[in-house]
């Protein structure tokens, strides 16, 4: 038994069972990759894939098990190197990070230029998605971390920690309606006009459905955005109103633009961070982590992510 059968094996698994992919992706042939599954298999005395003709079309049931196995025994060998590394003290290596667009245009640049200069050697990578994406990179060993606000506090696979909470706002151009309300605005005072929000997949938008379903109201949603930044454009070009992370307006460079507090009407959302389950985290991740979310200590951070 081979380490590079047991990434075959994982690998055309993750591909649908497609061969080629995998061939591809692992840049090899497609022989040489059926070939050495059928080596396993026989050092094994079982079938790993059903098969139809050539083509593979279901893992068999011992060969789930051996899936779930050879992805924990390659979890572990990566494991080793990054000990290696670690207690060799090399200040070098890669550190990925998936996270969405509102984390990484409004929370991470104080996070990364400290990181940055408390590790010069470190390659620091920051991957954007939406959340589901982002605990998948994750999962698949492509990202270190992840960040977001949901899917990852829930996500089967990874063991995250909370960050922080941060609430919905609304955001209009100067003059508008809107801000001539005296007293605190109320669901209906937002749904009377156009809004502009989250994709359906980001950052508490089922909580706004579910707030505004509970009032009995139905806002108009005229656009969504995967970003903050494309929701205040449109905002600021007259679409709608905009429903947004409080982190993402900065009054600094949102001239054009005006807050309005939410926070009494929608609950809060909080932010996780969050790493596979069983990885083995260098020094330099703890300390990035450390830096997102001073509150987290090491020895909380170690505790529960390495689960120990």
């Amino acid at each position: 038994m081979k380490l590079h059968q047991l990434r075959y094996v994982c690998e055309v698994a993750d591909r649908g069972l497609n061969v080629s992919e995998a061939a591809e992706a692992l840049h090899t042939s497609q022989p040489g990759v059926s070939k050495q599954i059928r080596l396993l298999e026989e050092e094994l005395g079982v079938p790993i894939f059903i098969r139809t003709g050539k083509r593979l079309t279901a893992l068999t049931e011992p060969g789930a098990e051996v899936v779930r196995t050879a992805r924990r025994a390659l979890r572990e060998v990566e494991n080793i190197r990054r000990i290696g590394a670690d207690y060799g003290k090399e200040e070098s290596g890669t550190l990925t990070v998936a996270t969405t667009h509102t984390q990484a245009r409004y929370v991470l640049p104080r996070v990364v230029a400290e990181f940055r200069r408390r590790h010069p050697g470190v390659h620091l990578h920051i991957r954007q998605g939406s959340p589901e994406q982002i605990c998948a990179m994750v999962r698949s060993g492509e990202a270190d971390l992840a960040i977001a606000t949901e899917a990852v506090g829930d996500s089967e696979g990874l063991i995250a920690l909370p960050c922080y909470r941060w609430h919905h706002c609304v955001v209009v151009p100067a003059g508008h309606p809107l801000l001539e309300i005296d007293t605190p605005i109320g669901l209906q005072d937002i749904a009377a006009h156009p809004i502009v929000t989250y994709d359906f997949a980001f950052a508490g938008r089922s909580q706004l459905q579910q707030t505004f379903q509970a009032a009995g109201l139905k806002p108009e949603i005229v656009l969504t955005a995967l970003d903050a930044d494309v929701i205040k454009t449109y905002v600021e070009l007259g679409l709608g109103i905009g429903l947004l992370a409080n982190v993402a307006f900065d009054p600094q460079r949102d001239t054009q633009l005006r807050l309005i507090d939410t926070g009494h009407l929608f609950p809060a959302s909080t932010t996780w961070i969050g790493s596979r389950r069983g990885s083995y985290l260098r020094g330099f991740v703890f300390d990035f982590m450390e830096s997102f979310a001073p509150h987290l200590e090491r020895g909380t951070l170690k505790a529960a992510l390495l689960d120990v």
